[in-house]
């Protein structure tokens, strides 16, 4: 992820070559078009992605993790009509974002939320779970190379041997995507967009919830 001072220097969001840079997709997620209806005056008629409490706790997080300063350049960027998505032509630029990619950041933000749940009340949860990984033989063949090969980072598996809830934020977002790897086994939409996320989308961990009491 760039700097601010980076973010503020630099022209577009890195997208030109097809691939999601960090910077793309923390400019579509601070871009208020996604959580409310702007006047038709300013904007053309759309329909939200998410609701704006879903966007004020992302706007949240994404402040908690890289700064207010960042967060406030990426969305000063976006209200001048640099953001992600800009068609020149189109009223203001303004035109709906990838759905899938909007998608898949909330549900990673809400699978990791939920890993934060169980890691704090299932004791050597993270330990079956990378056993239960290493034990899928219906794993994607990609995704497994992937996983394998971070864990041959010392320093990443370091990190996530002593993964908490109360040391989350301390820990790298490698270290956050690997041991989501490790506990979702997959996580997609089973809800309509705009619904809370935890009828939004259907997680299937590696190791079965026990049973409420």
């Amino acid at each position: 992820m760039k700097s601010a001072r980076e973010l503020a220097l630099s022209v577009g969001w890195g997208t030109d070559d097809g691939h999601w840079t960090p910077e793309a997709l923390l400019g579509m997620m601070i871009n208020p078009f996604n959580a409310i209806e702007i006047d038709p005056s300013l904007a053309v008629p759309h329909e939200p992605l998410v609701s704006e409490d879903e966007w004020v706790q992302l706007g949240v997080q994404l402040i908690k993790e890289h700064g207010a300063e960042l967060a406030l350049r990426a969305l000063l960027r976006t209200l001048k009509g640099d953001y992600v998505g800009a068609v020149e032509g189109s009223p203001f630029g303004y035109q709906n974002p990838d759905q899938e990619v909007v998608d898949a950041y909330m549900a990673f933000r809400y699978g990791c939320d939920r890993i934060l749940q169980r890691l704090a009340t299932e004791p050597n949860l993270l330990q079956r779970s990378i056993s239960a990984m290493h034990a899928d033989e219906t794993m994607d063949r990609e995704d497994r190379i992937s996983m394998l090969q971070a864990e041959s980072d010392p320093s990443l598996m370091r990190e996530i041997m002593i993964a908490a809830p109360q040391s989350w934020d301390d820990l790298s977002e490698e270290a956050h995507h690997q041991i989501f790897g490790y506990l979702i086994k997959s996580i997609s939409p089973a809800g309509r967009v705009g619904l809370p996320p935890e009828q939004r989308f259907q997680i299937t961990w590696r190791i079965p919830e026990p049973p409420a009491t």
